[in-house]
Order: structure tokens, then C-alpha cells, then sequence
């Protein structure tokens, strides 16, 4: 598994580790997490060799990749999304020589086109014109790694994520911008409270990727709730969870360029070909994440 350090890395690696099996993990810290089960390497996925070296040396059957580039603010449009494609497809091609048999990557609610998106979002059907560097690198890695997946007769589920939350996320992302600001009495803006989203706890994002692992679905498949909520709505239930609803400034922080009305997801792939349903609703999964931050917070 590569990426397991991260955001949704580590739940995922998490479930993985309970599931008593063999787990090992590529992380570029020198001191990885402590979790039990358990088998850590450290791999910098840029160098080729020792990639080689180590997917010949553990000749993993299942892969998931979840590495890729993530700093809040710049990620839409670095250039580091062309070097995380490039590194993807050699990890891919390195898998594959080694005998593997089945992988997931995740890409992004963001290959979609977002000026037609009226309506729930179907992997089969919906239009992929991505308008972000961040997405039309995601949804040409989907389709290289399909089409050489295909051809090499391995399995590749692509986990397409919409918004997410939850514990460790980001400090400048919403959720976490707008708990943190309430907490320590700061003034937060936030963006247009009408816009509605689909939000999904990131627990209930790693109980989808390793479902999706552990099934025989190939293809696209939507990571996300399924439910559309506004904005407003969002920020509204974070501060009834925590009070000082005079530090809220709702519209002030200006939306990005093309962000669209609505961004949601059928996710009829996940729910009845996937078999799974998430657990946490949104007033649950903001309420477990205020108390992480509560607890955990600066």
C-alpha cells in the first residue's frame, strides 16, 4: 500500500491491519507510524529501482495507491500532478511484473465536468472534462492504467472521491478551518453558504476503499455519501456542536473559479455492486470530528 501515512491512508491501512492479513506499507518517514500487523518500508516511490526491488521482493497479489500530491491551496493546479502520474504508472508497471493480480487507485470527483453537473454524478455516464490540471492528471492515469491493466489481465477499481473530513484533515480545509477557528474564538470565513455538496467521513472513505478492494468491481466507482448538503448547513451544525455562531462570516472567502452549484454523487456502484454503505451520517461524523480536535487540536 503506498500512501499510508496519509489522511485517508492511514483508517485505510488501519481496516487492512485488522483484517489478518499480510500488510505492508510504503511510507517516505523515516519513522512510520506504530501499528500492529503491520510491515513497513520505506520507499521514495521516484526512485524506479528500488520500486522494482521492492514490489520483486514482495510480490504483493493486491496493491492500493493512494500517494499523490496534496498540499491544500496548490494542489489544483501543480505541477507535481504530471510527476504523480508518471510515478503511479511505474508502481503500476512494477505491480504487474511482480505477479499482482488486483489494485485500487483513487482519483477525484474533479475528472467530472463540473459546468453540466445538475445532477448526481454516474460513473458511466456522466462527461469527464476535467478543468483542473489536478483532475485531468487523475483521469489520464485512470485511463492509462486501465487500458495497460486490461491488457496485462489484472483488476483495477478506481475510487473516484468526492469531499471528505474528519480527524487529521487538513487544518486549512473547511471542517477543520471552521472547527479550529470556533474553538480558539478567531474570526473564519467561509464561501458561498448555498453551494451543496457531498461530504463523506473518512472512515466511512477507508471502509469503501478496502470494500472495493475486497470485491471483484473494475472500473469507476463513486466514493461518497450520496446525500447533498449546503455549505451553510455544514458550517450551521459545527457550530451548534461548539458555539459562536458571531465568528462565522459566510460568503467572505471568495469561491474558486468554476466551482458549481452542486457536486454529488449516485452512488449506486458502491452501494449495490460494492456492498457498502457508509456508517457515520454527517451529523455524527462532524460531531466524533469535533471531539478529535478538541482533544487533539493546537
Amino acid at each position: 500500500m503506498s500512501g499510508a501515512g496519509g489522511f485517508v491512508g492511514l483508517p485505510v491501512l488501519a481496516r487492512l491491519a485488522r483484517a489478518d492479513s499480510e500488510v505492508h506499507a510504503l511510507c517516505t518517514r523515516a519513522r512510520p507510524p506504530t501499528l500492529a500487523g503491520v510491515q513497513w518500508h520505506r520507499l521514495d516511490l521516484a526512485d524506479y529501482a528500488a520500486v522494482d526491488e521492492v514490489m520483486a521482493e514482495l510480490a504483493p497479489e493486491r496493491l492500493v495507491h493512494l500517494a499523490w500530491y496534496t498540499e491544500h491551496g496548490r494542489f489544483w493546479g501543480a505541477p507535481e500532478n504530471v510527476t504523480w502520474v508518471e510515478r503511479s504508472l511505474r508502481l503500476l508497471r512494477a505491480f504487474v511484473c511482480a505477479g499482482g493480480r488486483r489494485l485500487v487507485m483513487l482519483g477525484t470527483c474533479a475528472e467530472y465536468d463540473w459546468r453540466t453537473a445538475t445532477d448526481p454524478l454516474v460513473e458511466s455516464s456522466s462527461p469527464l472534462v476535467p478543468a483542473t490540471l489536478y483532475g485531468a492528471a487523475k483521469d489520464a492515469l485512470r485511463r492509462l492504467a486501465s487500458a495497460y491493466a486490461e491488457q496485462e489481465g489484472v483488476e483495477l477499481a478506481w475510487g473516484r472521491l468526492f469531499l471528505l473530513y474528519g480527524p487529521r484533515e487538513a487544518p486549512g480545509r473547511l471542517v477543520p478551518s471552521v472547527i479550529r477557528s470556533l474553538l480558539t474564538g478567531q474570526p473564519v470565513a467561509t464561501g458561498s453558504p448555498e453551494q451543496v455538496r457531498d461530504f463523506l467521513h473518512v472512515e466511512d472513505v477507508a471502509g469503501a476503499v478496502v470494500a472495493l478492494l475486497d470485491s471483484s468491481v473494475v472500473g469507476a466507482v463513486n466514493i461518497a455519501s450520496g446525500v447533498g448538503v449546503p455549505v451553510g448547513d455544514v458550517v450551521d451544525r459545527i457550530v451548534e456542536l461548539i458555539g459562536h455562531p458571531e465568528l462565522v462570516r459566510p460568503g467572505m472567502l471568495p469561491d474558486r473559479p468554476g466551482e458549481p452549484p452542486l457536486l454529488l454523487a449516485d452512488v449506486s456502484r458502491l452501494h449495490d455492486e460494492v456492498g457498502y454503505r457508509p456508517r457515520f451520517g454527517l451529523a455524527e461524523g462532524l460531531a466524533a470530528t469535533v471531539r478529535w480536535w478538541q482533544e487533539h487540536g493546537e
